[in-house]
């Protein structure tokens, strides 16, 4: 099958801060040293990868003290021009929402501000006539309502049981969307969700491409496609092989220092979708 992609615009924080100075997650471990000169490379070779597929990049100012920054995806959801942003769960990450937000405002938007605990794109996937939204660890039911309110987007909540997917987007991606029928076709890891999601994503998204835990655990899952190009983690050899069977082309980079802070590929890319 011919897949088609397109321009995208992309935010994102250079990782010149990034450490890992306490653990918010099971990846996370504060004696595990971070070469913080091999994650700039690597960042940097994404950043290259995304500009040399045709995607726009734009940049946020890291800032001191806030090691998560890197993170853009869990700043906002960005849906027809409309911020929603960002209140982490996590103390350590709430000074990051106002950085975001000001770049937001600078660039000419409003931004709403969750009054629930809400890590945008993390727990936030616009799939076809829907948002999915993750919930178990960090983004709450509550704010899965006020994402539908926002947007007036049928927002289908989906349970996370397992720590080491404690965001959506380490768990399911958007592969691309039909442009007859606007429906998406996407990939996950189904043991990282509850029995009843389970069976919500069997029923809506019937031909999904099912990852197994060996390539969710590479970060396989926390990928980004322009529609065609799949920008993903080189360790999910297995995924990598049925991306290529579905018709889509694998774009791998390696953002392995990051998983030392229970981020990838998506973690590091927030979509500014106009």
């Amino acid at each position: 099958m011919s897949r088609e992609s397109r321009p995208r615009r992309y935010l994102v924080c250079e990782p010149r801060h990034f450490a890992v100075h306490y653990a918010i997650n099971p990846w996370m471990r504060a004696d595990v040293p971070v070469d913080t000169a091999l994650a700039g490379r690597q960042w940097e070779a994404l950043m290259g990868t995304y500009r040399a597929h045709g995607h726009t990049v734009e940049t946020v100012p890291p800032v001191p003290g806030l090691p998560d920054m890197v993170f853009a995806a869990n700043s906002a959801l960005v849906v027809g021009g409309r911020v929603f942003g960002s209140h982490f769960h996590a103390p350590q990450r709430r000074p990051e929402s106002t950085e975001y937000e000001t770049w937001f405002k600078a660039a000419g938007y409003d931004v709403y501000r969750p009054e629930s605990a809400c890590e945008g794109e993390g727990d936030l996937v616009p799939a076809g006539r829907f948002i999915l939204a993750g919930t178990g660890f960090r983004t709450t039911p509550a704010a899965h309502r006020e994402v539908q309110e926002f947007f007036g987007v049928p927002t289908i909540g989906l349970q996370l049981v397992d720590p080491y997917f404690y965001h959506l987007d380490t768990a399911l991606f958007v592969l691309g969307e039909s442009p007859e029928t606007g429906e998406a076709h996407i990939a996950y890891y189904p043991e990282a969700f509850s029995s009843g999601s389970r069976e919500v994503l069997r029923r809506l998204f019937p031909d999904a491409v099912l990852a197994t835990r060996e390539d969710a655990m590479a970060f396989g899952l926390n990928s980004v496609s322009d529609g065609r190009h799949v920008f993903v983690a080189p360790q999910a050899s297995g995924l990598i092989a049925q991306l290529s069977a579905h018709g889509y082309v694998p774009v791998p980079v390696d953002l392995s220092e990051f998983h030392k802070a229970g981020g990838g590929i998506k973690c590091c890319t927030q979509e500014i979708r106009s």
